[in-house]
Protein backbone atom coordinates (compact mmCIF):
# COMPACT_ATOMS: atom_id res chain seq x y z
CA UNK A 1 0.00 0.00 0.00
CA UNK A 2 1.34 3.42 -0.96
CA UNK A 3 0.25 7.04 -0.51
CA UNK A 4 -0.43 8.59 -3.92
CA UNK A 5 -1.98 11.88 -2.69
CA UNK A 6 -1.63 13.81 0.56
CA UNK A 7 -2.66 17.42 1.17
CA UNK A 8 -4.37 19.84 3.54
CA UNK A 9 -7.77 21.33 2.73
CA UNK A 10 -10.45 23.44 4.37
CA UNK A 11 -13.02 20.79 3.45
CA UNK A 12 -13.15 17.39 1.77
CA UNK A 13 -15.58 14.54 1.26
CA UNK A 14 -16.14 11.45 -0.84
CA UNK A 15 -19.42 11.43 -2.76
CA UNK A 16 -21.74 8.43 -3.11
CA UNK A 17 -20.23 7.95 -6.57
CA UNK A 18 -16.75 7.69 -5.04
CA UNK A 19 -15.53 11.12 -6.15
CA UNK A 20 -13.03 12.85 -3.87
CA UNK A 21 -14.11 16.48 -3.46
CA UNK A 22 -11.61 19.07 -2.17
CA UNK A 23 -12.15 22.70 -1.20
CA UNK A 24 -9.50 25.20 -0.18
CA UNK A 25 -6.19 23.35 -0.56
CA UNK A 26 -3.48 25.17 1.43
CA UNK A 27 0.02 24.91 2.87
CA UNK A 28 0.23 28.12 4.93
CA UNK A 29 -1.73 29.50 7.89
CA UNK A 30 -1.48 33.16 8.90
CA UNK A 31 -2.10 34.44 12.44
CA UNK A 32 -2.07 37.84 14.14
CA UNK A 33 -0.72 36.54 17.44
CA UNK A 34 0.61 33.42 19.13
CA UNK A 35 -0.34 31.03 20.46
CA UNK A 36 -3.04 30.68 17.83
CA UNK A 37 -5.74 28.08 17.23
CA UNK A 38 -6.73 26.99 13.73
CA UNK A 39 -10.41 26.00 13.96
CA UNK A 40 -10.47 23.13 11.46
CA UNK A 41 -8.49 21.54 8.65
CA UNK A 42 -8.60 18.21 6.91
CA UNK A 43 -5.63 16.04 6.04
CA UNK A 44 -6.62 14.19 2.88
CA UNK A 45 -4.82 10.96 2.03
CA UNK A 46 -5.35 8.72 -1.00
CA UNK A 47 -3.83 5.27 -0.66
CA UNK A 48 -3.33 2.72 -3.39
CA UNK A 49 -2.96 -1.02 -2.83
CA UNK A 50 -2.10 -3.86 -5.18
CA UNK A 51 -4.86 -6.39 -5.96
CA UNK A 52 -3.05 -9.02 -3.86
CA UNK A 53 -3.39 -6.79 -0.75
CA UNK A 54 -7.22 -6.90 -0.81
CA UNK A 55 -8.55 -8.18 2.51
CA UNK A 56 -5.30 -7.54 4.39
CA UNK A 57 -4.90 -5.13 7.30
CA UNK A 58 -2.21 -2.43 7.21
CA UNK A 59 -0.81 -0.28 10.03
CA UNK A 60 -1.00 3.43 9.25
CA UNK A 61 0.36 6.26 11.38
CA UNK A 62 0.10 10.02 11.00
CA UNK A 63 2.59 12.10 12.98
CA UNK A 64 2.55 15.88 13.26
CA UNK A 65 6.01 17.25 14.02
CA UNK A 66 7.74 20.61 14.38
CA UNK A 67 10.58 21.66 12.11
CA UNK A 68 12.94 20.68 14.93
CA UNK A 69 11.55 17.13 14.89
CA UNK A 70 9.49 17.30 18.10
CA UNK A 71 6.27 15.26 17.86
CA UNK A 72 3.16 17.38 18.47
CA UNK A 73 0.89 14.33 18.17
CA UNK A 74 0.81 10.85 16.69
CA UNK A 75 -2.26 9.00 15.42
CA UNK A 76 -1.63 5.27 14.91
CA UNK A 77 -4.28 3.01 13.44
CA UNK A 78 -5.07 0.16 11.10
CA UNK A 79 -6.93 -0.07 7.82
CA UNK A 80 -8.34 -3.12 6.05
CA UNK A 81 -7.89 -3.04 2.29
CA UNK A 82 -11.31 -3.55 0.69
CA UNK A 83 -12.03 -6.18 -1.95
CA UNK A 84 -12.46 -5.03 -5.55
CA UNK A 85 -12.83 -6.91 -8.80
CA UNK A 86 -10.19 -9.52 -9.66
CA UNK A 87 -6.88 -7.92 -10.57
CA UNK A 88 -8.06 -4.37 -9.78
CA UNK A 89 -5.87 -1.84 -7.99
CA UNK A 90 -7.56 -0.66 -4.79
CA UNK A 91 -7.75 3.07 -4.02
CA UNK A 92 -8.79 4.26 -0.57
CA UNK A 93 -9.51 7.87 0.34
CA UNK A 94 -9.05 8.80 3.99
CA UNK A 95 -10.01 12.20 5.38
CA UNK A 96 -8.70 13.11 8.82
CA UNK A 97 -10.46 16.11 10.39
CA UNK A 98 -8.30 18.13 12.79
CA UNK A 99 -10.20 20.51 15.06
CA UNK A 100 -8.76 23.36 17.17
CA UNK A 101 -5.10 22.70 16.38
CA UNK A 102 -2.97 25.02 18.56
CA UNK A 103 0.29 26.54 17.33
CA UNK A 104 2.53 28.02 20.04
CA UNK A 105 4.68 29.94 17.58
CA UNK A 106 5.24 30.56 13.89
CA UNK A 107 7.30 28.00 12.03
CA UNK A 108 7.25 24.98 9.77
CA UNK A 109 5.41 21.80 10.65
CA UNK A 110 5.20 18.44 8.88
CA UNK A 111 2.59 15.71 8.72
CA UNK A 112 4.39 12.37 8.29
CA UNK A 113 2.32 9.51 6.90
CA UNK A 114 3.71 5.99 7.38
CA UNK A 115 2.35 2.64 6.20
CA UNK A 116 3.69 -0.44 7.99
CA UNK A 117 6.36 1.75 9.60
CA UNK A 118 7.66 3.08 6.27
CA UNK A 119 7.40 6.82 5.60
CA UNK A 120 5.21 7.12 2.50
CA UNK A 121 4.46 10.86 2.33
CA UNK A 122 4.93 14.20 4.04
CA UNK A 123 2.74 17.29 3.96
CA UNK A 124 4.35 20.56 4.96
CA UNK A 125 2.54 23.37 6.76
CA UNK A 126 3.93 26.85 7.35
CA UNK A 127 2.49 28.97 10.14
CA UNK A 128 3.31 32.65 9.67
CA UNK A 129 2.71 35.75 11.76
CA UNK A 130 0.97 38.67 10.11
CA UNK A 131 3.09 41.74 10.84
CA UNK A 132 1.05 44.93 11.07
CA UNK A 133 2.37 47.89 9.11
CA UNK A 134 2.39 51.25 10.85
Amino acid sequence: MHVILALLADAANVSREGKLNLLGIFDTIYANQFPTVHPQMQLVIRLEAAPAEAGSTRAIEVQFVTEGGATVFSLPGTMTVPQRGPGETVRIDHILTLNSLTFASPGRYIFRIAVEGVLEATVGLRVEEIVARH
